[in-house]
């Protein structure tokens, strides 16, 4: 039923790392330990802010639609909240609806599985991001990103009367933002994010890891999408993955900020 259900795979586990302690001992005593060179306790979980509450928001949203919300009142929803294609061709006015749709529908899930799947990707891609670009440019890239992922998918599909759903689009953008920082995490930091210089595209194009995870990403993303929406399962929204993930591989510098001191050459 939902045109725009969709999966995003998850990758970028951060791993746990300590500092190797720099012990010197004279002949008479232990030097005591300095502050920093006290190993650090990364935690459990280094979600940033701003992406806990969006996993909050939209969670919130899909337990109100399913428990609160009845069949009816749940479509006219969707109705105004999803991204439908056929609300752009002339046929119908430009009303609120049409106007905040494009951003709306990121905040809403076909199922539980799709509402885990995208979650866990954007803690594990949102988080680096977040913390290298802050929660207010966070937010700005969010909003183009499925902005972009909804054009896009417009541009393909401009007849299409399924409403489109899910926060893959933004997710997307997220990963290719990552692209550009060629995925360097640093994990010793107190809220890990990316590191160094948003990368020329050349420099890009040139990484092996780069190039093996986009060329992999778009084939699984191409492959699955175009082979999904059988035997009544919802379409997978392939094009608005695809707008989301070219948004940020190529606009993330837009909305980059002066790394820290310590990570500048």
């Amino acid at each position: 039923m939902l045109g725009g259900f969709c999966f995003s795979a998850m990758s970028g586990r951060h791993a746990a790392n300590g500092q190797h302690l720099d012990m010197t001992q004279s002949t008479t005593e232990e030097q005591p330990e300095t502050e920093e060179e006290k190993p650090r306790r990364e935690p459990v979980f280094n979600l940033a802010g701003v992406v806990v509450a969006i996993i909050v928001v939209c969670t919130g949203i899909h337990l109100l639609r399913v428990y609160t919300l009845g069949l009816d009142a749940d479509d006219r929803l969707l109705l105004h909240f999803a991204f439908l294609p056929i609300r752009y061709n002339g046929d119908y006015p430009i009303d609120i609806f049409a106007l905040i749709s494009p951003l709306t529908y990121s905040f809403l899930h076909g199922s539980f599985a799709h509402l885990a799947v995208n979650m866990i990707a954007l803690a594990a891609f949102g988080s680096p991001l977040a913390n290298r670009i802050g929660a207010t440019r966070f937010l700005l890239f969010w909003l183009a990103a499925t902005l972009a992922a909804a054009l896009l998918h417009l541009f393909f599909y401009p007849n299409d009367a399924s409403p489109l759903v899910g926060a893959s689009g933004a997710i997307s953008g997220m990963w290719g933002a990552a692209a550009r920082f060629d995925f360097r995490v640093d994990r010793t930091a107190r809220k890990p994010g990316f590191f160094g210089p948003v990368l020329p595209l050349s420099a890009v194009l040139r990484s092996r890891m780069a190039l093996v995870f986009i060329g992999a990403w778009f084939v699984t993303n191409i492959a699955v999408g175009v082979t999904s929406g059988t035997n009544g399962e919802p379409q997978i929204a392939w094009v608005a993955h695809i707008g989301g993930f070219l948004f940020g591989l190529l606009a993330i510098r837009l909305f980059d900020r002066r790394p820290p001191v310590e990570q500048r050459a």
